[in-house]
């Protein structure tokens, strides 16, 4: 048996659940796993994963749940995604100086904990190649300076043609132009140390501390023209106190970073995340 996954978001009305579940009955599916959201049930938007295990996953089978879900999908006005866990997703990770959020990433994908294939490793820095190559995963060093930016992106842009499904900023150091976000056509998410909105853009450990935070965190959002501001998938917080230096705020802070960046990913890898404008829906 195979491993699907339904994920859906319509407005909300009765009979939707009923609907979805003799779809799968009727392609032979049997459901393992269902979660629902809605914000209102008058008038509000509602929200479902389904797994379901099925007996063929191939691509026959697949255009026959498409055409027998079509009519339901039209009934109810729905978006909606059919994935199969075997078809493991391609990702790139993209990092600068900053090593432990990269390393977390590849060290869990070694262990098995995240369901996708890493390829590829993209740094605007030749510091971590040996470490990444140790695990088998191609390195490319793409300098990136003002002067160069345009063509840069240009060829990070070619690379990620070659195949992929997500892109992983892994304190990835630079900011994308919406050009670039355009032609990549891919989710990307991104690490930021700090429990956004608060304290975005650079620095966010030094402006925590100038503020006397008690507590600091980090965001993993998906990455939109406007900084730092994308649908946030994850957070995380630490307390502090003000005998913590910048530097141990920034100590702290790495610690939440590698889970929150590896949380998202995996639920992301999974189906359980639905963008809802610019927020998102999470079935953890």
């Amino acid at each position: 048996m195979s491993l699907a996954r339904l994920v859906i978001s319509c407005p909300d009305r009765p009979r939707i659940v009923a609907a979805i579940s003799a779809a799968i009955a009727d392609h032979g599916g049997n459901i393992i796993q269902s979660d629902q959201y809605s914000t209102d049930p008058e008038g509000g938007s509602f929200f479902m994963r389904v797994e379901f295990a099925v007996a063929d996953a191939g691509p026959d089978a697949r255009e026959r749940f498409t055409q027998s879900f079509a009519p339901v999908a039209e009934r109810f006005d729905m978006r909606w995604r059919l994935t199969y866990a075997a078809e493991r997703k391609r990702v790139v990770v993209m990092s600068s100086r900053a090593d432990h959020c990269l390393l977390d990433l590849l060290w869990r994908w070694r262990r098995g904990e995240l369901e996708c294939e890493i390829p590829l490793v993209v740094s605007n820095h030749e510091l971590m190649r040996a470490e990444v190559e140790a695990f088998g995963v191609r390195y490319v060093h793409q300098p990136v300076s003002a002067a160069t930016k345009e063509a840069a992106e240009d060829s990070l842009a070619a690379l990620l043609a070659e195949g992929c499904d997500l892109v992983v900023l892994a304190r990835y150091m630079q900011i994308l132009s919406g050009g670039f976000l355009a032609r990549v056509g891919v989710p990307i998410i991104n690490i930021h140390h700090s429990f956004l909105p608060a304290f975005a853009g650079a620095d966010p450990y030094a402006q925590a501390r100038e503020r006397g935070v008690k507590l600091i965190g980090a965001t993993a959002h998906y990455v939109t023209e406007e900084l730092d501001a994308g649908p946030i998938i994850e957070q995380d917080t630490a307390r502090v106190s003000h005998r913590d230096s910048a530097e141990r705020l920034a100590h702290i802070g790495r610690d939440i970073e590698r889970v929150v960046l590896a949380r998202a990913v995996r639920w992301h890898l999974e189906d359980r995340v639905i963008i809802n404008r610019n927020a998102t829906v999470v079935f953890a």
